[in-house]
């Protein structure tokens, strides 16, 4: 475990709390970041959490949740799909979210942020759509295409390495 979540999870004394308290706890959680307007949903809060930072880093406007295919826009109207992915002692992949309808060009291009384990940054890259059609993988199971943003990716002509930007915000 991250020696960061090894003091919270000391400081909260978790490992006193039955799962009804440890499920509040989480709720309470998720209440509080909703109210601080980091996340806007009710899901995994890393997709959520990482709409907020993409968007405030970058001066990018959020769209509402009915806009498909993107999540924010830039000062030039591109459009911007954001994916984020925290990676866990338990789970190293790199597979971003699904993306739907890539054949439709529903956005200009994707910014992907790999986290830690204890949130912090470990790399963020601006990638063009043409650069996501090539590098994803269609699954018809889901009807949507999956890309695994791994770090090599940052080499790729086109994609942009955006890891200095981004610093955790509190």
């Amino acid at each position: 475990m991250n020696k960061n979540i090894e003091e919270i999870h000391a400081r909260l004394n978790l490992r006193k709390m039955d799962v009804r308290d440890l499920l509040l706890t989480h709720a309470a959680l998720m209440e509080e970041l909703r109210n601080r307007n980091v996340i806007r949903s009710s899901n995994n809060p890393v997709a959520d959490y990482t709409e907020w930072l993409v968007a405030n880093t970058l001066n990018l406007s959020l769209k509402n949740n009915s806009s498909a295919g993107f999540d924010a826009q830039d000062s030039e109207e591109k459009r911007v799909q954001i994916k984020g992915r925290r990676m866990t002692y338990h789970n190293k992949s790199a597979q971003l979210g699904s993306i739907r309808n890539l054949a439709n060009k529903p956005f200009d291009y994707l910014v992907g942020v790999i986290y830690k384990e204890d949130f912090s940054i470990d790399y963020v890259a601006k990638i063009p759509y043409e650069v996501v059609v090539e590098k994803s993988t269609y699954r018809a199971h889901t009807n949507s295409n999956i890309i695994n943003l791994r770090r090599t990716i940052l080499e790729d002509d086109g994609v942009e390495d955006l890891t200095k930007l981004f610093v955790i915000r509190s």
